[in-house]
């Protein structure tokens, strides 16, 4: 598709510096700019690519003033990152999409289907199944017996989903992912073996709920395993059982929640958090990446890092510390050379 700088400026709400009537059909970093692309400049860090940009138009903040030329055609917005993102989804919700069931996909008799659906090649969809309004069901998804799924959910290739759960509207789903196998449940016996306890809940996700590829999320041994409305996830996390996820928390790749956790709203982890079981963690709560979470977080909106996890603040501050004690210690070493010395005396 192709768009001309006053249309993408109309769309935006934008200031046009330079060539309403320049048109751009692709999107491009700033740095890899090409003639007809757009792109976009909202870190300072890279305004020197500006400058030298092959991009026809690049969207920058209202604030932005350039300290050189500039050859492309500027549309200043309130905030470059969040406009640009608005363009890509406006440009991907109008590639056309798949509808229609395909001849291979096996559907139980009792599964209801809704309208304007795609069901695609291979795909199994279990008794008593409810797939709503708008879905996409993409090839080798697996969804099991009394499974829900809202209206406009997508579920990518190879999604494995057991039976009994629910799903709200406009979840998205990415490959690899499976939702509701069983929880880690053993009890220790006398004999020093392990008897499996049957996991008899589910797995609830809200609406708008975003999955990344190759996540698991046990379903609970009783009750639900939640995962509240707008909550993100990134690539290769592990929830276990009854574990709740507040709202609208973001989690990046490789973090592990162990069972029975609640999680509050507004949270975000960076990358390979690890949280114990049984534990809360208040709302707006930001743990930094790899920080091992071992008890409550109590005090909402808190930033705490490291393993086990502390308080920003005083991490960088024994950072510094960390750093030196080589060095205390040859200092450690010679004073206790010279009281020795002293005693001596």
């Amino acid at each position: 598709m192709e768009f001309t700088a006053a249309t993408i400026a109309g769309f935006l709400k934008g200031e046009i510096v330079g060539d309403p009537d320049i048109k751009v059909n692709t999107i491009a970093k700033i740095e890899e700019g090409q003639t007809g692309a757009l792109s976009f400049l909202a870190n300072p860090k890279y305004e020197h690519y500006l400058y030298d940009t092959k991009s026809s138009i690049v969207l920058v903040n209202k604030s932005f003033v350039p300290s050189a030329k500039v050859g492309a055609t500027l549309i200043k917005v309130e905030n470059a990152y969040e406009a640009f993102a608005s363009l890509l989804r406006l440009v991907d919700q109008s590639r056309p999409r798949k509808k229609g069931i395909h001849a291979t996909a096996i559907i139980e008799a009792t599964a209801k289907i809704g309208s304007d659906v795609f069901i695609g090649p291979y795909t199994y969809i279990g008794e008593n199944c409810i797939i709503g309004d708008g879905c996409s069901v993409y090839p080798h998804v697996y969804i099991g017996d009394n499974t829900k799924l809202g209206n406009n959910c997508i579920i990518n290739p190879g999604v494995k989903i057991y039976h009994d759960c629910i799903f709200g509207e406009g979840c998205i789903i990415h490959a690899g992912t499976v939702i509701g196998s069983d929880g880690f449940g053993f009890a220790p016996q006398s004999d020093s073996e392990f008897m499996k306890i049957p996991q008899m809940g589910n797995v609830i996700i809200e609406d708008h709920v975003e999955i990344g590829a190759n996540v698991t999320i046990d379903r609970a041994t009783m009750g639900s395993t939640i995962i509240r409305k707008g909550v993100k996830l990134d690539n290769l996390i592990m929830i276990g059982h009854n574990v709740e996820v507040g709202e609208n928390t973001v989690m990046a790749a490789q973090t592990g929640i162990a069972g029975s956790t609640k999680v509050g709203k507004n949270c975000m982890f960076g990358g390979q958090v690890g949280i114990a079981g049984h534990i809360k963690i208040a709302n707006g709560t930001k743990i930094g990446a790899q920080g091992g979470i071992l008890g409550d977080v109590k005090e909402e909106s808190t930033a705490i890092i490291g393993s086990p996890a502390i308080d920003v603040k005083q991490f960088l501050r024994s950072s510094v510390i960390f750093k030196k004690l080589p060095e205390m210690k040859v200092k450690i070493d010679s004073l206790e050379k010279e009281i020795e010395s002293l005693k001596k005396k």
